[in-house]
């Protein structure tokens, strides 16, 4: 190559030339320089030189022998350096400690750690009102700086209609046992029929609300910690709620804040239409009477379309259908299409629990 270099046409810049080569032009001059001096042999790198002020063998032998010690195996190089100070010694600095660790590969946590969690994804997957329920906790601020109202909200999976919500100044397992027996006495829920997802907070994974979600035959499913996308619909009921006009942001007290949600309940389900359900309010769906609906804005739709047929440059419009089924973190084939018909499983919790169907 440095042949090649040197008998260049002058016309041609060197600059051109190394970096048709591949070659660095810093390091071409300093060829060109030890050359001059009569170098015969290019200079060994800094990396492979040997360190004049480098440990010896036996000196590092020593150094491993000690952190491999009784004494020292499960410590942190740093402990180790200290403690031998304190004894009068010193073998070597911490850095170096470390270096001759990842030498031999055993610079991570020398302590025993608790092992890795692995933790079901949780699949749930609803094809009618009242098969999957989600439930979570938000916080509504007080005026008073610091104090907060705890809202329990459980949603129907399918329809997105709330099925139960709670005002409290409160979070506990206790509330959350008390408004799951409401809600299933209110919709006459058999045994074995219903699915619960929720995330690990506390009341979720607490030993008497998983006893009584068992009692009732009641399947748990649990989120993933630290996942948040593994309640969606839950989370974006709190954004819908929450980003509302007349949302006020801090509430005066409890009685403020029951009749505040009391409204925007009412509104959500009954007259929100909803954009994951085609349009229909979650009423409408929950209760089966969008196939009513459905018919009456066909028939505007047709009333229209006869009226101004150029205007519909896709042809006759129909009226979009809610999805016939609804999931979370559904298994699908590359088509987008559901591979399992039936997914729902229960998640093992903190508490240890299984519930069976």
């Amino acid at each position: 190559m440095t042949t090649v270099l040197e008998q260049r046409p002058e016309r041609l810049p060197i600059t051109t030339a190394c970096k048709v080569l591949g070659l660095n032009r810093s390091s071409v001059y300093a060829w060109r320089r030890r050359k001059a001096q009569g170098a015969s042999a290019p200079r060994r790198s800094r990396i492979d030189a040997v360190q004049p002020r480098a440990l010896t063998k036996q000196e590092r032998e020593e150094v491993i022998a000690t952190l491999h010690s009784e004494t020292f195996r499960d410590q942190p190089p740093a402990e180790v350096y200290h403690h031998l100070l304190e004894q009068n010694q010193y073998l070597c600095s911490i850095s170096t400690m470390h270096r001759l660790l990842r030498q031999h590969k055993e610079n991570g946590e020398r302590r025993q750690q608790r092992p890795a969690q692995h933790h079901a994804v949780p699949r749930l997957l609803a094809h009618a009102p009242n098969e999957v329920w989600t439930w979570d906790v938000t916080k509504l601020p007080l005026i008073q700086r610091g104090v907060y109202l705890s809202l329990y909200v459980v949603l129907d999976l399918y329809s997105r209609f709330v099925v139960a919500w709670m005002v409290s100044k409160k979070e506990n397992s206790a509330l959350a046992r008390q408004l799951m027996n409401e809600a299933v006495l209110r919709y006459d829920i058999d045994p074995g029929q219903l699915t619960l997802h929720q995330d690990r907070g506390s009341p979720m994974i607490a030993h008497g609300y998983l006893e009584e979600m068992m009692a009732l035959d009641i399947t748990c499913s649990h989120s993933r910690p630290r996942v948040s996308n593994d309640n969606p619909f839950s989370e974006s009921q709190f954004k819908t709620q929450k980003y509302q006009p007349d949302y006020p942001g801090r509430f005066d007290d409890i009685p403020r804040a029951q009749g505040w949600c009391e409204g925007y309940f009412d509104w959500y389900n009954y007259q929100h239409h909803h954009s994951g359900l085609a349009g229909f309010t979650p009423e409408q769906v929950f209760t089966g009477r969008y196939t009513a609906v459905a018919q009456q804005k066909q028939q505007a739709l047709d009333a229209r379309y006869a009226q101004n047929p150029e205007r519909f440059v896709k042809g006759r419009p129909k009226v979009k259908l809610p999805p016939e089924w609804v999931a979370i973190n559904p298994l699908l084939d590359d088509d987008g299409d559901l591979i399992a018909d039936h997914v729902n499983f229960p998640t093992l919790t903190a508490a240890g629990y299984r519930a069976e169907k």
